[in-house]
């Protein structure tokens, strides 16, 4: 491992709890991890208690037991979903709790498995946990996801190279992404939340109605809910506490309108979800629905995400990022969404999020919908940006200004 991991693994864990989480004093977190994550987990819980924590709490999870479970335990097992356990996390977010999700999972995880029993377990899951999903969706409560290497996610990447080699490489990727290998890595995410912030200004300046995205195998028009909000980078919870969602982050994002969306658009980056991986895929809209879709690979697992409920068959979110930024400059494929959305332009199947609509944040979902938005359990980002993307943005009177040409800002 390189001289100065323990430095670096240091610096990451202060960017998460400072600048990720922005943990208060005397503030409860619960994390959310696997097991092979522990040396970092040991890391974020030591700082989280320098900065003031009062609990901190771990889940664990071992992804060779969830692979038990769906290859061995009836269909039953997974239409539930523990009852005190999403009671549990609605408790804590309550209680103005903060979150931290590390999120590495083996992209190959479930390959094989029935895509009926994934679709089951994640609608079940879902649903359970919709009241505490409404608190980070409405950004409620503070709350970040990164990213630690495993030896099958690395795998994935760098297939070549030896496990304590590619372990080391993707580390590398994570420490420059995040910022973590600066001489100071709070200012540099204090210089970059600055850069997001203006391009924010200028979009909800402009307040367009509608984006025309043209690149290969996409002919594709997105209008904006009237009151959309655009956001990125940091946010401020219900307390008035900033926190940045994503370690890394790339973007800014509004809201669709839920009918207006119109063409189809093709994906640029394989999609991982829930252990399984889709790619080359296209969607095709008509008044906002899904009315076509196909998929290389991954078909029936992209089938399942579409029919998880009504909402599933629309779009929730527009994100707007350059081809050329840190991750997407590394020139890989992470086959994770937290890094792959944040290399490229995408846009999610499912929910909207309340705070990218005026005053959204205090709506109920039947006053979202009437103001554009899209209500649904799931929220599935997929990517569609590349260096041959071009997006227009139409003003309400008319006119038409180039967003992105060439993958890039043109702005």
């Amino acid at each position: 491992m390189m001289e100065n991991f323990e430095q670096l693994l240091e610096k990451y864990a202060d960017v998460t709890v400072r600048v990720g989480l922005n943990l208060q004093k005397k503030q409860d977190l619960l994390i959310f991890s696997p097991i092979t994550a522990y040396p970092f987990v040991r890391k974020a819980v030591k700082k989280a208690y320098e900065a003031g924590a009062k609990n901190v709490q771990v889940e664990w999870s071992d992804e060779a037991l969830t692979r038990l479970k769906f290859d061995m335990a009836p269909d039953e097992a997974f239409t539930e979903f523990p009852s005190w356990r999403a009671k549990g996390y609605q408790d804590m977010a309550e209680n103005n709790a903060a979150f931290l999700y590390i999120y590495s999972p083996n992209p190959d995880l479930l390959k094989g498995v029935d895509p009926e029993r994934i679709a089951s377990n994640t609608k079940a899951a879902a649903t359970a946990q919709r009241v505490f999903s409404d608190y980070k969706k409405g950004a409620k409560v503070s709350w970040t996801i990164v990213s630690v290497p495993t030896s099958e996610w690395s795998a994935k990447i760098y297939p070549a190279l030896e496990e304590n080699e590619r372990i080391e490489a993707l580390w590398k990727q994570i420490f420059h992404i995040t910022r973590s290998d600066r001489s100071d890595p709070i200012q540099a995410w204090e210089n970059h939340m600055d850069s997001l912030t203006e391009k924010l200004n200028f979009f909800n300046q402009k307040h367009f109605k509608k984006l025309h995205y043209k690149a290969p195998g996409t002919d594709l028009t997105i209008e904006l809910a009237k009151d959309h909000l655009w956001a990125g980078g940091g946010m401020v919870n219900e307390k008035g506490t900033p926190f940045v969602p994503n370690i890394p982050t790339e973007e800014i994002f509004s809201m669709p309108l839920k009918n207006g969306v119109n063409g189809t658009v093709a994906s640029t980056k394989p999609l991982n979800v829930s252990g399984n991986v889709i790619n080359h895929f296209s969607l095709t809209f008509k008044d906002g629905r899904i009315i076509d879709f196909k998929a290389e690979e991954g078909a029936a697992a992209l089938e399942k995400i579409i029919d998880t409920d009504e909402g599933s068959h629309y779009l929730g979110e527009v994100a707007l990022v350059p081809h050329h930024s840190p991750i997407s400059d590394t020139n890989l494929i992470f086959y994770n969404t937290l890094f792959d959305e944040n290399a490229s332009c995408h846009l999610a199947i499912g929910s909207s999020y309340p705070f990218n609509l005026k005053n959204g944040r205090g709506m109920n979902s039947e006053e979202l919908e009437a103001h554009g938005a899209n209500t649904s359990l799931t929220h599935i980002d997929f990517m569609i940006g590349s260096a041959e993307l071009s997006i227009d943005g139409e003003t309400a009177d008319g006119e038409t200004i180039a967003i992105f040409r060439g993958g890039n800002w043109a702005i």
